[in-house]
C-alpha cells in the first residue's frame, strides 16, 4: 500500500458515500419527529437498518474475496428495503410526511441502482 492508498478503500466507493449520506438524511427524518415512548425499539430498529447499507459494503470490502464482497452488497441492498418499508409504516402513522419518504426513497433507489451495478461488474 502507497501513500495515497488507504487501508479503508471502502472510502473511496462512491455507493459507501452515498450509503453514509443516507443513514445520515434517515437519522435526521428520525430526529425531527417524537414517537410514542412505547415505540423506541421501532425506531432503534431503523436506525440500524438505515445504517446498514454503509457497515455491509465497508464490511464486504475488507473481506478478501469477491464472492464474500458481492454476499455483503447484497445484504446492503436488502437493509435498504428495510429501511424503506419501516419508514413506510412511520409515514401511514403519520410520523413522517408523504415528502420526507419519498425523498428517502429517491436516495435509496440510487444506492440500490448503484449496487446493482457493482455487483453486476463483479459477478461479470
Amino acid at each position: 500500500m502507497n501513500d495515497t492508498q488507504s487501508m479503508f478503500a471502502f472510502e473511496d466507493l462512491k455507493v459507501w458515500q452515498k450509503a453514509v449520506d443516507f443513514a445520515e438524511v434517515v437519522i435526521k427524518t428520525i430526529d425531527s419527529f417524537d414517537a410514542p415512548r412505547k415505540h423506541y425499539r421501532l425506531i432503534e430498529q431503523l436506525e440500524s437498518a438505515a445504517t446498514s447499507p454503509a457497515m455491509n459494503i465497508a464490511e464486504g470490502k475488507g473481506r478478501y474475496s469477491q464472492k464474500e464482497f458481492v454476499h455483503f452488497l447484497y445484504i446492503a441492498r436488502g437493509s435498504l428495503f428495510e429501511t424503506i418499508t419501516l419508514l413506510i409504516i412511520l409515514q401511514r402513522l403519520g410520523w413522517i410526511t408523504h415528502k420526507d419518504l419519498q425523498g428517502i426513497k429517491v436516495l435509496a433507489e440510487e444506492i440500490a441502482k448503484m449496487l446493482n451495478s457493482l455487483i453486476n461488474s463483479i459477478k461479470n
